[in-house]
């Protein structure tokens, strides 16, 4: 019974601390990121420190839109497409970037002498339903949505998508 439990622990740690939604590779059953000369709209997102301007989007399935991130506020927000369970596991990966010190409250930081691209931390942002916007910034982000469902678009930067900097995102037929 110990052993069980305790490989069952094992597992479920290694599950969490797997990168693989942090994989540029990986696949999502809602959507995948397309060129901005696709998109059929466009859709201004205003980010404030723990707020998004609209908080919630319809959207049709088959369209690609080009989200316009302009980042108001005065610390480093994120805009993340995905449903409540890739949130959570996004939310782990960036907690582990905020402690080893690559994330910083207004931006990324450079790990001075380290070579990130020789290490096989999966300590990297750079998920293709996902982008960084420091204060004072605009980004972008385009995405063909594949199908009808309901999503989230998120912050989860640590304590961000807590303090509800999370909004609505439905996607019809």
């Amino acid at each position: 019974m110990f052993l069980r439990k305790s490989v069952a622990q094992i597992l479920c740690l290694l599950a969490l601390s797997s990168p693989v939604w942090a994989d540029a590779g990986h696949t999502y059953d809602f959507g995948q990121p397309a060129s901005a000369a696709k998109a059929t709209r466009s859709i201004e997102m205003e980010m404030g420190d723990m707020s998004f301007a609209p908080k919630s989007l319809d959207i049709k399935a088959g369209e690609t839109v080009r989200f316009v991130l302009v980042n108001k506020g005065q610390l480093l927000h994120e805009f993340n497409l995905g449903d409540a369970a890739l949130h959570a596991r996004h939310q782990q990966e960036m907690l582990q970037m905020q402690q080893s010190g690559m994330l910083a409250p207004t931006g990324m930081k450079a790990m001075a002498g380290m070579d990130h691209s020789k290490m096989d931390h999966g300590m990297k942002h750079d998920d293709p339903n996902s982008v960084l916007v420091e204060p004072g910034k605009t980004a972008e982000l385009t995405w063909t949505f594949s199908k009808a469902t309901s999503l989230e678009f998120a912050c989860n930067i640590p304590g961000h998508y807590q303090a509800g900097m999370v909004g609505k995102l439905t996607v019809s037929q």
